[in-house]
């Protein structure tokens, strides 16, 4: 572990002094700035050997580091070991930004280089105002490390699939004129879109280009009365010809974007989201017109969603919650009896998932870890490197499915035997922390900044918490993970905060996790409704989404005040209520115990 990473450093570093290149930056992203990216995009990872969904490696004559989240320290350390690539844990204490990191190092006059298709804009203007004056060139139109990388994987294309208007709630005629609304209100004639799954819901179609993300690579310009899809010719079929020709959308082929935008009439302002647009793009864009940078519109209209689409998303997390239970039961019934490991239970938990009616494909990778594994937020088991399940000790699973009928993401934690008064208290914590929060009520206005202490509360009062975003939006058959809302606490320029609507869903996630020893997290989905609206203002509230039974024999009420038992109990009474047409027998008995009031 390490020696080939280490090789491949010094390769790039012998062809960035041939280059006058002085730092190169190698993200973790496509051309659209997707969380999850397909393989062909993964050269980060082929350099540095990491392998975590998020993380940015820059590499000097001196230096190479590879700047990381606190879900994957443990994964990056370990992973990095022998690789001479320095980890740079973000947001720790004494740990410099990459801008920071550059502002210091970097000496006039100096050269930064990075592929300019894979680098949002937002990252590359905060580069140029942090070195502004220093007299630094930008090199972002060569992708100079992928010249090491002799079997790399082509380029994803895959077809095209129609969301019919009766499962979407809404024509692509309808959602082309919100987006005309939004535009005229900020006086934009023009839009420019690179992020996927806007593109696919704007014109109700999906693709398998990104493993369990179902989108296609894509761009659209979106003006007053044209819209353009650039789009891989491979991935079109007739159906979806007919579909956009009905629509009123006109198709161009993927890789004649950077002609389009050099040539086409641009009047008046062209509307833009650097946090989504590559740097490339968003440079052209700009030397031609005036730009509106914020959010795209379809963001947050993507993020309501309608009736419709709720109707379908309530009944889909019900069928999603029974197969997950009747799953945990059979863990906890069948550990230490029967051989099992990380991988088997997992591949156990995706096979009853797609049993279900309506099922397309996983919406990430199940997590399964078990015990110390489990410290790791976003731990990866795979074939060299996983665990044996014994009767003992604590089990996670982050899990969910995409489906006709929407995009699922739940995780549990289950004691398997015995665990210590420690482990009792974080996992009675946890719950506590979950319940709360799906219990907050609200004035409309918030933003998940506002909320993101009541989930933090029960574990802050005990000096713990956990390196992680408290929630995520959910997409609706697109992203698990969806912007623009999200529950966290820390201020971050580059995701701007988001009032929090009815008919938006949010996951529900606190943890804690131990360093080898064990990891914990209890998530549910809530969706997001009006309560009363009086003199003060319109409340708010959660409902969930999810119905699965928190796990009563990790659960100590020393450690509960009479409102969380309350809440726990009130809880697994809408389990049962919920799950119990879908049991029987003696599974039904086992749902009946694990829902029973403390």
């Amino acid at each position: 572990m390490g020696e080939i990473e280490k090789q491949r450093i010094a390769a790039l570093q012998k062809l960035l002094k041939e280059a006058g290149i002085d730092y190169y930056i190698v993200p973790t992203a496509d051309y659209h700035n997707s969380e999850y990216v397909h393989a062909h995009f993964k050269l980060r990872e082929f350099l540095s050997g990491f392998t975590g969904s998020a993380g940015t490696l820059v590499v000097s004559a001196k230096e190479a580091g590879l700047w990381t989240d606190g879900r994957y320290f443990v994964q990056a350390e370990n992973e990095l070991k022998d690789s001479g690539i320095v980890l740079y844990k973000m947001l720790e204490e004494g740990v410099p930004k990459i801008k920071e990191y550059l502002e210091k190092n970097v000496t006039e006059g100096q050269t930064i280089g990075f592929d300019g298709r894979v680098v949002d804009a937002f990252f590359g203007k905060e580069l140029e105002e942090t070195l502004d004056g220093k007299n630094v060139t930008f090199v972002y139109d060569q992708d100079i490390a992928a010249q090491l990388w002799q079997d790399r994987p082509a380029r994803p294309v895959s077809k095209l699939w129609i969301v019919p208007e009766e499962s979407c709630g809404m024509s692509v005629a309808e959602k082309l004129a919100k987006v005309r609304e939004k535009m005229a209100e900020e006086g934009a004639e023009q839009l420019l879109i690179s992020k996927l799954d806007d593109i696919m819901w704007l014109y109700n179609i999906r693709a398998n280009d990104v493993d369990c993300n179902p989108v296609a690579l894509s761009y659209t310009y979106v003006s007053k009365d044209k819209a353009v899809l650039f789009i891989q010719k491979a991935a079109l079929t007739d159906e979806a010809e007919q579909h956009f020709e009905k629509s009123g959308v006109c198709c161009e082929d993927y890789d004649s974007v950077v002609t389009y935008l050099k040539s086409c009439e641009m009047t008046g302002k062209v509307w833009c989201s650097s946090a989504d647009l590559s740097y490339m793009l968003y440079k052209l864009v700009q030397s031609r017109a005036e730009l509106v940078d914020k959010n795209n519109p379809t963001e947050v209209l993507k993020a309501v969603k309608n009736p419709v689409e709720l109707e379908h998303i309530r009944d889909c997390y019900i069928k999603d919650s029974a197969v997950l239970t009747k799953f945990l039961f059979w863990m906890k019934e069948n550990a230490g009896k029967v051989p099992m490991d990380e991988l088997s239970v997992a591949a156990k938990l995706d096979s009853l998932r797609a049993e279900l009616p309506g099922f397309l494909d996983l919406s990430f990778p199940t997590i399964s870890a078990y015990k110390a594994n489990a410290a790791m937020a976003h731990y990866s088991a795979d074939e060299e490197n996983f665990s044996t399940i014994e009767a003992d000790g604590f089990y996670l699973v982050d899990s969910g499915g995409q489906y006709e009928g929407g995009t699922t993401d739940v995780t549990r934690t289950i004691a398997l035997g015995p665990v210590t008064d420690e482990m009792k208290l974080h996992f009675t914590k946890v719950a506590c922390s979950m319940l709360r929060l799906a219990d907050t009520k609200f004035l409309h206005g918030c933003t998940g900044r506002n909320l993101d202490i009541v989930a933090r509360e029960p574990l802050w009062q005990c000096g713990l918490d956990y390196k992680h975003g408290t929630g995520h939006g959910i997409g609706y058959i697109l992203n698990v993970h969806e912007g623009p809302h999200s529950l966290r606490w820390q201020y971050r320029p580059e995701l701007p905060e988001t009032e929090l609507e009815e008919g938006m869903i949010v996951s529900d996630e606190p943890g804690m996790y131990v360093q080898d020893s064990h990891g914990i997290r209890t998530e549910n989905i809530v969706e997001i409704v009006n309560e009363e609206k009086n003199e003060y203002g319109q409340f708010m509230g959660f409902r969930h989404l999810t119905y699965v039974p928190v796990d009563l024999d990790a659960i100590d009420t020393q450690y509960m005040e009479p409102s969380d038992l309350c809440r726990l109990n009130a809880y697994h009474r809408s389990v049962y209520e919920k799950l119990s047409p879908y049991f029987e027998g003696n599974e039904l008995e086992m749902l009946r115990k694990a829902t029973r009031p403390l």
